[in-house]
């Protein structure tokens, strides 16, 4: 094989180096080497449970916050709805004391009126009393004969007329 120019006694000794290496790279390293790579596989397989974990709670929680969510729109339409019925409530309420208070003014004003009339109505007659006790004194005063008396009660029998009877 030296022909070939290959050294035999070189190439077993490179031969029993690398059997010998391999063996010993088989029995101390590779067992750390490999224990080092389970360890890594099993960090790895944990974090990316973690973060299937962490990804089915941000799962959870956005549905979660999503119905709650839902839940607060529902309660705000509510809300909103009760607040335009007692806006609609308080509306018709004002517009009911405003018609009770317009109603009183005008029931006041109506008896204000019917007190003024009555009382126009009253010193009406106060003055036509007045008037009548003064012409009928005028008239006492006056001497009057028969035939004047008479002519008076014609008078005033005529003037009351069937008009003043009723």
């Amino acid at each position: 094989m030296e022909a070939l120019g290959v050294n035999v006694p070189g190439l077993v000794a490179q031969l029993v180096n690398f059997l010998l290496l391999l063996y010993l790279l088989r029995r101390f390293a590779f067992p750390l080497i490999m224990r080092m790579f389970d360890e890594r596989a099993a960090r790895i397989r944990e974090g990316l449970e973690r973060a299937e974990s962490m990804r089915r709670e941000v799962e959870q929680t956005r549905a979660d916050v999503e119905g709650q969510l839902a839940e607060a729109r529902r309660e705000s339409q509510n809300i909103v709805a009760q607040a335009a019925q007692v806006g609609e409530r308080l509306q018709e309420e004002a517009r009911e004391e405003a018609r009770r208070q317009t109603e009183q003014i005008l029931a006041r004003a109506r008896a204000q009126i019917q007190a003024e009339r009555d009382q126009a109505v009253a010193e009406l007659r106060a003055q036509f009393a007045g008037l009548a006790v003064a012409a009928a004194e005028r008239i006492i005063r006056r001497s009057l004969d028969e035939r004047a008396h008479r002519d008076l009660i014609e008078e005033v029998l005529a003037s009351s007329g069937p008009e003043s009877r009723n």
